[in-house]
């Protein structure tokens, strides 16, 4: 059979995509990227925040009107409500959660037109990384090391719909970055819900200073990037290492959510301000030149107008290179949801706003200070004749800046160039190759 399937989320989502795809191409099946030659669709939903759920129930009942297409809805969104969704979206004939895309075979094939099923189970064994096709992953991949979190922020439901925290482990991890490698890939980016726990649950401590070290020997592999990382584990250790390896990206992905110790101790994170202070000196003492992304929450219950004055000023101190905000989204079966004091959502908009516009100015200082400079650029596409995009280090993919480059030689995606930086924008910078 055709079976296109649609991915939603987070980079957590469409790795699951693509094990999922080559689950089903082992079976037989062909994984099509155009709906309209499909006989099965599969929409991967995320489930994570209010906005998220509405673009993956927007994106289910566009796929609805489909002929005689077996439409299966899988993913967090699936997960959390399967039993409200099988009876509000008689549409869908099959749904499945987070960790039942080994059985998709064996669920397609005993399929019967007319029956509408779900397939939700609790977490007993994650999808195995050796069906994932790398073939046509490009230059630039995902790296899954852990799946679920034991963190249990006031807010978050992740741990619900993905369960406790466990971590593959390094021999598992090395083998896909090695096939990976083979592949063509020349970029890593690790992910998992929380990349700084890894390797607690089944090594006895935090490891992925270890793992990053096998990590830079496998050979072909150009870049290595962490994202997820919570701000309480990131140690001495894996401060040296990132310092030390060449080929770990000069970058840190660290949501930090928020800056005072009484929103953060309500978020029942374990970070306060003093840590988060001592933990970027540290970063930036050992690593000058590194690019420190974090995301923010305004309007968390109970967050006060001392609390958002002190974490504006706090943003406007730290002046983190890369920096998005969310404001909060209520979520039921969360503590944070049967708080007193929650705020209004034009309070929390606001606030937002407010943020991103003092770091519209922050990031524009910071591409300006890179003018004059030279470095290395991965490119990603050809905008036009003698203009291509692409990025450095220091910006992940799809969520940082870009480089405009202007050049007179002909380049591919996945080429790595020298470029300097001539102008500067808020988001992006520009540069003609050397």
């Amino acid at each position: 059979m055709n079976i296109y399937i649609e991915t939603l989320g987070c980079p957590k989502n469409f790795y699951d995509s693509e094990i999922a795809g080559g689950i089903l191409k082992n079976a037989g099946h062909n994984i099509v990227s155009d709906w309209e030659d499909s006989d099965i669709i599969i929409v991967n939903t995320c489930g994570f925040i209010n906005d998220a759920k509405r673009e993956s129930i927007a994106k289910i009942f566009e796929f609805a009107d489909r002929g005689d297409r077996l439409l299966i809805v899988s993913g967090c969104l699936s997960k959390r409500y399967a039993d409200e969704l099988i009876t509000d979206m008689p549409e869908v004939d099959i749904f499945i959660g987070v960790n039942e895309y080994e059985k998709l075979p064996e669920i397609i094939d005993n399929h019967k037109i007319g029956c509408r099923e779900k397939f939700v189970e609790e977490y007993k064994t994650d999808p195995n990384p050796d069906y994932r096709d790398c073939r046509n992953l490009g230059y630039s991949a995902t790296l899954k090391i852990s799946e679920g979190c034991d963190n249990r922020c006031a807010y978050c439901v992740i741990p619900d719909i993905r369960g406790p925290y466990r971590s593959r482990t390094m021999e598992s991890i090395v083998k896909e970055a090695e096939k990976l490698a083979e592949a063509g890939v020349k970029e890593l980016i690790l992910i998992g819900q929380d990349v700084t726990a890894y390797g607690k649950d089944i090594y006895g401590s935090f490891n992925l200073h270890e793992l990053l070290k096998r990590l830079c020997r496998v050979e072909k592999i150009r870049w290595i990037r962490l994202m997820y990382c919570y701000e309480d584990r990131i140690t001495d250790e894996l401060i040296e290492v990132m310092a030390k390896e060449d080929k770990i990206c000069h970058y840190i992905d660290m949501p930090l959510q928020h800056s005072t110790d009484h929103v953060l101790s309500m978020m029942r994170r374990r970070s306060n301000e003093s840590s988060i202070r001592s933990t970027i000196s540290r970063l930036r003492s050992a690593i000058p030149d590194i690019a420190i992304r974090t995301t923010l929450i305004t309007g968390f219950p109970g967050e006060t107008e001392e609390d958002f004055d002190n974490l504006y000023d706090f943003v406007e101190e730290i002046k983190f290179q890369r920096l998005g905000v969310f404001t909060y989204s209520m979520e039921e079966g969360t503590p944070a949801a049967e708080m007193d004091n929650q705020i209004e959502e034009d309070i929390k908009e606001e606030r937002k706003d407010s943020i991103m516009r003092l770091q519209m100015e922050i990031s524009r200082a910071f591409n300006e200070s890179l003018v004059g400079k030279t470095l290395e650029v991965l490119i990603e596409e050809k905008d036009e004749d003698g203009v291509y995009l692409g990025r450095t280090q220091y910006d992940a993919p799809e969520i940082d800046n870009c480089v405009i480059v202007k050049t007179v030689s002909e380049h591919k995606p996945g080429d790595f160039i020298t470029v300097e930086v001539t102008d500067a924008y808020d988001y992006d910078i520009v540069g003609r190759e050397i």
